[in-house]
């Protein structure tokens, strides 16, 4: 059965290579602002789902909490795999599937690491592994980009030089979907990747929810968490309460 593409482009080299300058002091302010608003205690328990290289859950732990770390790449977990503690712990681990029951109290899923499914129904069964997750009293952080603003100004082309490799990069909306296609040439080798991201609306995300046993109880439109404009905000930060369905 052949790879999905966020297994292959997830576990790529280049893959780290075109996002190596991402703003580690923009998700550490965002962090602390999450942390501001939740208030979590020094004794809860923190998951976080699709954490990459683990840049939020080492901050997280940073700040003394017991963090979890799961993600598909094989890569990405080996790299954060060096900063382990006693309170800080990484899996290779398909978001899809269960993991840990009633244990946490809070997951994270951040930095747009969901939308890259078929199906609403591998989605919703996705955010129902979520939940089961959580404790009963549970919340869940789901930070998208904003696919309303995303699909308004979209940069169709564009050309990234980074680490004498030139990145072509197109994108282009199809169906309910936004992709990315990534060409590039290195060592002689022609290649090529594709990111397919689902353009979820709030209205999306409500019916998703609805169906896995969350509710929105409040969202917000960027880092510093001001108030969701569809227009010009450029996230969707979604925090939901674990119902009883």
């Amino acid at each position: 059965m052949p790879k999905e593409w966020f297994q292959n482009w997830f576990n790529s080299p280049y893959y780290h290579i075109l996002y190596n300058q991402r703003n580690d002091k923009e998700a550490e302010h965002f962090i602390d602002n999450l942390c501001n608003y939740l208030k979590p205690t020094i004794d809860c328990r923190l998951l976080d789902i699709a954490c990459g290289r683990g840049r939020h859950a080492i901050y997280l732990n940073k700040k003394g909490f017991d963090v979890t770390g799961i993600d598909l790449s094989f890569s990405s977990i080996k790299y954060a795999s060096q900063f382990e503690n006693e309170r800080l712990h990484f899996f290779v681990h398909d978001m899809r599937y269960l993991f840990y029951i009633n244990y946490f109290d809070i997951a994270f899923n951040l930095f747009t690491s969901f939308g890259y499914f078929d199906t609403q129904k591998d989605h919703v069964n996705a955010l129902k592994t979520f939940r089961k997750s959580l404790k009963a009293d549970g919340t869940l952080v789901l930070d998208y980009f904003n696919s309303e603003k995303i699909k308004r100004n979209l940069t169709r082309k564009e050309v990234k030089h980074i680490d004498k490799i030139d990145f072509n990069i197109s994108k282009h909306i199809e169906g309910d979907k936004i992709i990315k296609s990534i060409d590039f040439e290195h060592g002689g080798n022609g290649y090529a990747f594709q990111e397919k991201v689902n353009a979820f609306s709030l209205a999306d995300f409500e019916e998703l929810f609805t169906l896995s046993g969350f509710k929105i109880v409040k969202y917000f439109g960027d880092y510093n968490l001001n108030e969701y404009d569809e227009n010009t905000s450029d996230r969707l930060i979604l925090i939901c309460r674990k119902t009883d369905a």
